[in-house]
């Protein structure tokens, strides 16, 4: 990373809400650089946000140190912001991006993208077909293309798989310290990367240093479709270990420059 990165620094805030505030932080584009636009960055899901926070600030600080401004926020129930994680629901969490967005019209210049990662990914690419204006484009990191088997893998690891049971239903669900309601697991579970994206799509992926650098198939499928309906989508399959998940915090340099060399060259 270059010296503009290690020098960024992130403005705290809590930005007003329907329930509560949300927590924000605000990575300024670096003053000796030009500025290039705005991301919005979308964390992925329960754990899985704490794991990798610390990749989120690298790239946050790297895209700043290239002249962007990157905004992330906490999502309602998540992190710093408030709400318990059982009241937290799909349509309030596309209502706080719709809240962040709002913020970075008014607060940052040029043109606006959003980055998401795992479930937040899924979340960036609905979000996009509601946003005004339009994203300028997508940063996807290890998306997930399905709802369900992200959900259903999460309750499998933790030993929790009897909600998917037939015909069973539960108002709540706890699993490893989250309790979700049935409402976010219904959305979730309904939660398809199917519709083109209007904009395009950055899409970085990795695989384990064990396996053959590719793209999963489920990825490669959906990108084929997409670019068959006439998106923009450039991939990036790279090796590097699965920093949302492993036990020890991890970072892996390779994604942040290839993230960083994946957007428009020079001046948006």
């Amino acid at each position: 990373m270059n010296g503009y990165a290690q020098r960024s620094h992130a403005l705290p805030f809590f930005l007003k809400a329907g329930a509560g505030d949300r927590f924000c932080l605000y990575y300024p584009p670096h003053p000796g650089a030009e500025v290039r636009g705005s991301l919005l960055y979308v964390h992925p899901f329960a754990e899985e946000l704490n794991k990798s926070r610390r990749m989120a600030a690298l790239q946050a600080r790297a895209y700043a140190g290239a002249g962007y401004g990157v905004l992330q926020l906490d999502l309602y129930g998540c992190g710093d912001s408030s709400g318990d994680f059982s009241d937290a629901r799909w349509d309030i969490w596309l209502a706080d991006l719709a809240l962040g967005w709002q913020w970075l019209a008014e607060h940052s210049p040029g043109p606006a993208y959003l980055w998401g990662l795992r479930l937040g990914a899924l979340l960036a690419l609905q979000f996009a077909e509601q946003a005004r204006p339009t994203p300028a484009g997508l940063v996807l990191w290890q998306a997930v293309v399905s709802g369900r088997p992200h959900l259903h893998q999460f309750m499998r690891l933790q030993n929790a798989a009897k909600l998917f049971g037939a015909g069973e239903t539960a108002e709540t669900d706890e699993v490893a310290g989250y309790t979700l309601a049935a409402e976010l697991c219904d959305a979730i579970r309904n939660a398809e990367a199917g519709s083109r994206p209007a904009c395009p799509v950055q899409w970085l992926e990795l695989a384990a240093p064990t396996q053959p650098v590719g793209l999963q198939p489920a990825s490669a499928l959906l990108l084929e479709r997409w670019e068959g309906a006439g998106a923009h989508v450039d991939a990036f399959p790279l090796a590097g270990a699965p920093f949302w998940s492993t036990p020890e915090i991890a970072e892996v340099p390779a994604l942040i420059s290839a993230t960083l060399a994946a957007m428009p060259a020079g001046p948006a």
